[in-house]
């Protein structure tokens, strides 16, 4: 009897030591590889593809979610002279289709001399229509130059899975106000939220301003067209072009906001995803500037970690235009809104092309890819080997993001 009663007990306490590894090896710290992948390369001396952007269309049959990446070509001879929106496609992460052009993303006549066009564009899954939307923002050229006094429109566009298409671009309707003559979303990152509203993140000014504002934006979508309801808490610097281009993430119970200025990257709080805490600039948690200036910066989320994607000075890349590569990925603690220096890594490396133009896509709960072009500007950067490539930086979790 008393044999019997000790291997019980010794069979008790095996099942809670096993039980107690078990829930260990649960709270592991939260780690990540980044396998780099070319999708293409080639620089013709003219022109260059830039702003790479994925969105992804859940799997289906316990397959792969199909990757849809958009991008467009860039005149080298001009400032930010783009053509048609082109697509690339994979359906198992390996084998690419394209880049194919599609006509209903391209430039549209206004006169003899002036033209419109869809820019800065990013696709994203919709859940609760089961669509793919990308928006961005609408471009105005004159003699093939841009317009620097101008309209500018929220603009987007709905993908056909069945045939491989992109709707007419639109734009959304803003309220009629002075402050929204030019108003765009390029570039950003959006939240889905759970009723299907979208929380989209806008900068705005009167067309003879100079400094924007940042904003978000709550929209509806009905799987084709995107309407305004209300927008949140506005926000603006004193320095040079304001706040712009702005991206937003959700992790775990908060917002958080991230936005783009001429001298430094700015961040902000919120609880309920439409009104802000004052902006403060980005810095390292020894409390040292991070560095980021006039481009993007953007999140890669993770049910156990907030990580921020971004470029700065002080890389050993005085040669980059604005030191907008590489690419560098660091945690962000959400309390203090810093980041983690000792968490940051470069995911793609620089070759004198600069990167700032880059989006963020979750392809599932074990991994994010982060998509870049090699952008062929000034003239003469190929000697450091850059050859106009297209990245997708694919981050692997150690394990699975949980949701929400």
């Amino acid at each position: 009897m008393k044999f019997l009663l000790s291997l019980c007990l010794a069979l008790i306490f095996m099942h809670i030591g096993q039980t107690q590894v078990t829930a260990g090896e649960e709270q592991k710290p939260l780690t990540y590889e980044v396998d780099l992948r070319t999708v293409s390369e080639g620089f013709d001396g003219k022109t260059c593809w830039v702003h790479a952007r994925a969105g992804v269309i859940p799997q289906r049959n316990n397959d792969r979610p199909l990757v849809v990446m958009t991008m467009q070509k860039l005149l080298l001879s001009g400032s930010d002279v783009f053509y048609a929106l082109n697509e690339m496609r994979t359906a198992d992460g390996e084998k690419w289709i394209g880049p194919i052009e599609h006509a209903p993303l391209g430039r549209r006549r206004l006169s003899k001399t002036k033209e419109i066009a869809i820019c800065d564009f990013t696709p994203g899954w919709h859940a609760n229509t089961k669509t793919l939307l990308g928006t961005g923002h609408s471009v105005r050229y004159e003699n093939n130059k841009v317009m620097h006094v101008r309209k500018r429109h929220v603009a987007y566009s709905v993908y056909d899975e069945k045939d491989h298409s992109w709707s007419e671009w639109t734009t959304m309707k803003m309220p009629d106000e002075p402050k929204f003559e030019n108003c765009g979303s390029g570039s950003g990152q959006r939240v889905d939220l759970k009723d299907g509203t979208i929380l989209l993140p806008v900068y705005f000014k009167k067309k003879t301003e100079r400094q924007y504002s940042t904003a978000v934006v709550l929209c509806d979508f009905d799987g084709k067209k995107l309407t305004y309801k209300k927008h949140g808490s506005e926000h603006t610097v004193p320095a040079k072009r304001g706040l712009y281009e702005p991206s937003v993430a959700k992790f775990q119970d908060k917002f958080y906001l991230t936005m783009r200025n001429d001298e430094k990257g700015y961040v902000s709080v919120s609880d309920d995803g439409l009104n802000y805490s004052k902006p403060v600039i980005w810095k390292f948690d020894d409390g040292r500037e991070l560095g980021n200036y006039n481009t993007q910066q953007h999140w890669v989320t993770h049910s156990d970690g907030l990580f921020l994607v971004y470029t700065r000075r002080g890389a050993n890349n005085d040669h980059v235009f604005r030191h907008r590569a590489p690419l560098f990925m660091a945690e962000v603690d959400p309390q203090t809104l810093r980041v983690i220096r000792k968490t940051e890594r470069i995911i793609v490396p620089e070759k004198g092309a600069r990167m700032g133009n880059f989006a963020v896509v979750k392809i599932s709960p074990l991994e994010s890819w982060v998509t870049v072009t090699e952008w062929m500007q000034p003239v003469g950067i190929e000697k450091y080997g850059s050859n106009n490539r297209v990245y997708t930086a694919r981050i692997k979790w150690s394990h699975p993001s949980k949701p929400e």
